[in-house]
């Protein structure tokens, strides 16, 4: 068997050199084109098998062990953010407007490194791993299109793992967390239908503003008296549209709405509760109400057994003292989620901040960067990952 921390830092200039030439050439969610061409062209040239365009824009590779056994993948996210990348590094974005701010071409590299490294090791290999290069993840979920075209099947696959870069957490460190780690997402808009009159008339209207306003406190109820308050969720109103004219009272008022929950069930009821909320408050004051519900992101739940084998493997490779638990689940959405729904996964955190070099700004900031030895990290945790979980 080899050494794998030593082989891992022998390709720390390589690692380095492949992220920074995606810094430089990030695309956009479903565009991900010189993305998805260039992980092509690194697989040709170390020999492993792959098929490109799954989910349109993604690649998925494997190495086959010699020997037969399970079966596990790791998943890397590969778009970019449309910010205007505010850093003077060498690596600089070379598309105006589009940026690597969520540390996704770090993802890539990642994957890339240790699928170079487990194919060094295909001979000793007992099963097989596969290696997930996803598009989409910011936008439309890319996780569950690429699963809706097979990347779970032949051969299938019984473990996924995934990461992400944190600037939170500084480099040399990781973060687990077992269980409920994040939020579903699902976009919601409710319309409130009244009645349209003039303001010096307004016995001849069902004036929807009023109905709005009687809807909004209401849904304001759900999370804090029909939900346990060990129980997170958050329902937030983000946008609200009505009338033209001050003295006119319109047909309809329209809000845009988000809803993070943690569980699936919560999830359910919360959705009931919101269309039996609108739907009769409205109608207490004469008018219609509608609910249009835009399902996004499932919640992002570790399989705890996972979780326990990569929390061993961190502190081999980190130390017990640079591994911590996260205590709490984010309300933030990350479509991983559809992995953890489709075979027991862990995802966890990469530390990639340096506060002495000012590597400080968070994801999604124009400002955002890392330090690369993160990269090497990242590889070590994945392949030792993998062979962790192909031992059983």
């Amino acid at each position: 068997m080899i050494d794998i921390k030593k082989e891992c830092r022998k390709i720390a200039p390589l690692l380095s050199s492949i992220r920074r030439d995606f810094h430089e050439n990030p695309e956009l969610s479903e565009k991900e084109y010189r993305t998805m061409d260039e992980i092509s062209r690194i697989l040709d040239r170390w020999g492993i098998e792959y098929q490109k365009g799954v989910a349109d824009t993604g690649v998925v590779a494997i190495v086959r062990g010699k020997t037969a056994g399970k079966t596990v993948a790791l998943r890397a996210d590969m778009d970019a953010l449309p910010v205007k990348e505010d850093n003077e590094a060498p690596y600089k974005s070379k598309n105006d407007g589009i940026a690597h701010a969520c540390g996704h071409d770090a993802h890539i590299t990642i994957a890339l490194g240790a699928a170079k490294i487990i194919k060094s090791m295909e001979n000793e290999l007992c099963g097989n791993v596969k290696f997930f290069f996803q598009p989409a993840e910011e936008t439309i979920g890319g996780a569950e299109r690429m699963i809706k075209a097979g990347c779970m099947e032949n051969p299938k696959v019984e473990h996924v793992l995934g990461l992400h870069v944190s600037p939170n957490v500084e480099v040399g460190q990781l973060e687990l967390r077992y269980g409920k780690m994040n939020a579903s997402s699902d976009m919601i808009t409710i319309i409130a239908r009244g009645k349209s009159a003039h303001g010096a008339n307004p016995e001849k209207s069902i004036d929807p503003i009023v109905i709005a306003a009687n809807i909004i406190l209401a849904l304001q109820t759900i999370v804090s008296r029909n939900l346990s308050p060990l129980n997170s969720a958050v329902f937030t109103i983000g946008s609200l549209h009505a009338g033209t004219k001050g003295n006119i009272i319109p047909d309809d008022v329209r809000m845009e709405c988000i809803l993070r929950t943690l569980d699936n069930d919560t999830r359910a009821y919360i959705k009931t509760r919101i269309c039996d909320l609108v739907e009769n408050v409205a109608r207490a004051y004469g008018g219609k109400g509608e609910v249009i519900i835009q399902e996004s992101y499932a919640p992002l739940i570790n399989d705890d057994e996972t979780v326990a084998k990569i929390e061993e493997v961190a502190k081999q490779v980190v130390g017990i003292e640079n591994v911590s638990l996260v205590k709490s689940a984010e309300l933030f959405a990350e479509d991983f989620s559809y992995f953890t729904h489709a075979a027991p996964s862990c995802f966890y955190n990469l530390g990639c901040r340096n506060e002495k070099r000012n590597i400080v700004h968070p994801l999604h900031n124009s400002k955002f960067d890392l330090d690369e030895e993160c990269l090497v990290i990242g590889v070590e945790m994945q392949v030792r990952g993998v062979l962790k979980l192909l031992e059983e």
